[in-house]
Parts: structure tokens; C-alpha cells; sequence
């Protein structure tokens, strides 16, 4: 299983879309085999999910996260876990125990604005919000 969580430092970035980086974790018989640190490519819609599906990731996990992340991730049949919060480490030894738990998205639309990587292009239609 591949699992990749959105990274801010040691801990889980509150906002998938505009974190730091990404921990991609390799996990085969219940221990984690390998782990590698990728840069967020930049903040554009379906981009993420894209690039996770082309890494082979399963499961992403990350604080929090949109529906319209989350429908781009169920496209390409990556589970998502949301409102999780901690250390890396921990998340981690939670996953390998089988006691993490999901929670309602720590973000909602548009509060992450300022914190992170930025938007490459804009995707409001008509002046709505998405």
C-alpha cells in the first residue's frame, strides 16, 4: 500500500491543497518499507490528485480537503482521510495499527488562502466560489 499525507514539517498540514510537501509512505506487511518527502507541485484544480494517482498512491490523508479534491481522488480510486491531525510519526503508527480515524475536514472553501503554496490558476466561474 502506498499512502501519501500532506505535509508541514513534522506534522499533518492542515490544508492538502497548499501544504509544503508530501510524505509518501510504502507500506508491505503491515511496516513502512520506504519513505520519501515530495514538494507540492503548486495549488491547481485536479493537478494533486492526478499527480498522486501517477505516483500509485492508495490513501491520501490530510487535515483537510475539499469535495472537489475528494471527488478527483475518488475518480481515480485514491481513499481519502480527512480531519486528521498530529505528527507525521504518529499518523503513521496509527495507520499501522489500524485506529486512525477520520473526522470532518479541518478547512473549509477558501480559508486556506495566505497559508502556503499558492494557486497557479484561478478557478472561480462566473464569480463563484468552488
Amino acid at each position: 500500500m502506498r499512502v501519501s499525507i500532506s505535509t508541514d514539517g513534522n506534522n499533518v498540514a492542515e490544508h492538502f491543497g497548499r501544504c509544503p510537501s508530501y510524505t509518501i509512505v510504502d507500506i508491505e506487511d503491515n511496516k513502512v518499507i520506504d519513505t520519501q518527502l515530495i514538494d507540492n507541485p503548486g495549488h491547481m484544480p485536479g493537478a494533486i490528485p492526478q499527480l498522486m494517482n501517477e505516483l500509485d498512491v492508495d490513501v491520501m490523508i490530510a487535515g483537510g480537503m475539499g469535495p472537489r479534491a475528494i471527488n478527483f481522488f475518488n475518480d481515480y480510486g485514491i481513499q481519502t482521510i480527512v480531519g486528521i491531525q498530529g505528527k507525521i510519526d504518529d499518523v503513521i503508527k496509527t495507520l499501522l495499527d489500524g485506529t486512525l480515524k477520520g473526522a470532518e475536514s479541518l478547512c473549509k472553501p477558501g480559508s486556506a488562502k495566505g497559508h502556503g503554496v499558492e494557486k497557479a490558476i484561478c478557478d472561480h466561474v462566473d464569480g463563484e466560489r468552488h
